[in-house]
């Protein structure tokens, strides 16, 4: 179970008709992926407390429809993706749900290589946006979503706020956990498209073979499993906006292809000879060197030249160090409403402490760090002893372990040798030392048995725990519990 790829990914299917529910469960099921069922949009939703990562739904269902559920889960589960099924003669309907953010549609009959694809497809896409999610900010100071008042910061705002309503083509550059997606969607929404789909694809998430397909549809019969037209993302942002997000990825051969999409706005489906005009603005982002990927043949200059029109540097963390104290207050705010918790903020010395680490992993992991201090802090504001010990704080302990007597042996009145005094350091480092061996024993425990209780599941563990599966896979880690994987 440890080992298994697929372990805790869990799919939702919600479908009035009890034989499509168990054919697709029972095909899922083969694959390796958990399934939960539900016969309708309402008791789809019911479910979706039970750590969904991907939603198979009926376009037509009684009560709430597929398309009432999608907006639903638009709202509430927006990382979450969702696929469309379809009957013949309603494609038209999933074809506005794709547009209105569904992340793909099957249409009836279909295959089991169709599902097969499409949910690792969905099921990638969604680690990836896990990954790269950023949090809407509501309350710090920022603008489009962005936390930041830094010089570099402010100068993106105004390039957005400059360029956001034309047609030019935006490449966004900068290091993974940047907000480069924030960027994107800032540059939609306040354009005069803003009205239209907003269409998205992680490159790294599509296989190489599927990339034509997936870009710019299919006819039927253009491959094996064909079995009718399909179009592709470019078709469904026609009057909006196409994000490639790690634009990278894409094959060689597909830029030349998507060069002439973007100098002619013209293209034709896979196994099609229709020639289809669409007018799409296109934005990419990517955080690798595409000067160093066109010198070793990775990537077409001429391509890079087009995509280039206007760039948009996202800076790293550590170049933004002044924008570190609203972040934290935005990620303790945040924090407090997802774990019922009423931390108030962090002292200055925490503070210090925050803006002098290096961020490797930018907001992503200063987000990491602030959720994972506020599961443990026990106090009504984060200090420097709790913060994760690579930040040189303590380690991360339940609340209130019973620590062991520590005995202290006190000199007698008359002054022994100097000698014979302990070291003040020493005596103190003992006493960390003590507390530490039993935080960790009394971790290890804890853990121990929420997966004995478990059967082994990481991510029922770290439910009854109430961490996150990411906190409690780092912590086994740490306690060398990683082999119950």
């Amino acid at each position: 179970m440890a080992g298994n790829e697929t372990e805790a990914k869990r799919v939702l299917i919600a479908d009035d008709e009890l034989n499509m529910r168990r054919v697709l469960e029972a095909i899922l099921r083969r694959d390796g992926y958990d399934v939960v069922t539900a016969a309708n949009g309402n008791e789809a939703l019911t479910n979706m407390g039970r750590e969904i990562n991907m939603v198979i739904t009926d376009l037509k269902m009684p009560g709430l429809d597929g398309m009432g559920l999608l907006r639903r889960l638009s709202a509430d589960y927006p990382d979450v993706p969702v696929v469309m099924i379809t009957a013949h003669g309603s494609v038209e309907n999933a074809v506005e749900a794709v547009k209105l953010g569904a992340f793909d549609y099957l249409e009836k009959p279909f295959d089991q290589i169709q599902i097969h694809q499409i949910v690792a497809k969905a099921m990638r896409t969604h680690m990836l946006a896990r990954r790269d999610a950023r949090p809407e900010d509501t309350t710090a100071r920022g603008r489009f979503r962005l936390v930041g008042e830094s010089p570099a910061i402010r100068q993106i705002y105004a390039v957005v706020e400059k360029v956001a309503d034309t047609p030019s083509t935006v490449l966004i550059t900068g290091e993974s956990g940047t907000g480069k997606e924030l960027v994107a969607r800032a540059l939609h929404d306040n354009s005069s498209r803003h009205a239209g789909p907003f269409i998205k694809i992680n490159c790294a998430a599509i296989p190489k073979t599927l990339m034509e397909s997936e870009l710019f549809g299919y006819d039927k019969g253009a491959f094996t499993g064909a079995v009718g037209s399909k179009p592709g993302r470019f078709e469904l942002a026609h009057g909006g906006t196409l994000f490639l997000d790690e634009i990278g990825e894409i094959p060689v051969e597909m830029q030349v292809k998507l060069l002439r999409v973007l100098q002619e706005s013209e293209f034709e489906r896979v196994g099609g000879i229709k020639t289809i005009k669409v007018d799409v603005r296109l934005l990419t982002a990517t955080n690798r060197d595409l000067a160093a990927e066109i010198a070793s043949g990775g990537f077409r200059e001429d391509l890079y030249y087009r995509l280039n029109v206007v760039p948009i540097h996202l800076p790293a963390l550590r170049e933004r160090r002044q924008d570190i104290p609203l972040l934290v207050d935005h990620f303790i705010a945040r924090f407090n409403d997802r774990l019922k918790k009423q931390i108030t903020g962090a002292d200055p010395a925490a503070v210090e402490r925050l803006v002098a680490h290096n961020w490797p992993g930018n907001i992503r992991e200063l987000e990491n760090v602030i959720e994972r201090t506020i599961l443990f802090c026990e106090g009504p504001q984060i200090r420097i002893e709790d913060l994760p010990a690579d930040l040189g704080g303590g380690p991360l302990r339940p609340s209130q372990p019973d620590l062991p007597a520590v005995v202290t042996v006190v000199p007698p009145a008359a002054s022994p040798p100097p000698s014979a005094a302990p070291p003040v350091g020493e005596e103190v480092g003992s006493l960390k030392q003590a507390v530490r061996v039993e935080t960790e024993r009394v971790e290890r425990d804890l853990i121990q048995r929420a997966l004995d209780e478990t059967g082994g599941n990481v991510t029922q563990a770290a439910r009854k725990l109430q961490i996150s599966r990411k906190s409690l896979q780092t912590k086994m880690k740490e306690l060398g519990l990683r082999d119950r994987e």
